[in-house]
């Protein structure tokens, strides 16, 4: 069972591999680092539970967490030009 879910985040990341190179536009790419992000946790997180070490799932949380603040921060830089709030 653990070769199967590892061949299909094999297979999934080769395909955000190939999005993140062939995206039209910025925000496909970024969009899809942010999944191969997440396939990254998925990863991380079977890893740990193969291996019977539960503290990759703590690895695995602050690993996803970064990559949701990143991409939302990425985001914002190429839609407003700048990270700061709201200058009213």
């Amino acid at each position: 069972m653990f070769l199967a879910a590892l061949t299909a985040c094999a297979v999934s990341a080769l395909l955000v591999l190939a999005r993140i190179i062939l995206g039209k536009t910025t925000f496909d790419r970024v969009l899809a680092v942010n999944s191969l992000g997440t396939i990254i946790v998925i990863g991380i997180a079977l890893h740990g539970f193969y291996a019977n070490r539960p503290e990759f799932l703590d690895i695995a949380i602050v690993y996803a967490l970064i990559n949701f603040i990143g991409t939302v921060a990425i985001l914002k830089l190429f839609s407003t030009g700048s990270l700061k709030g709201n200058n009213k």
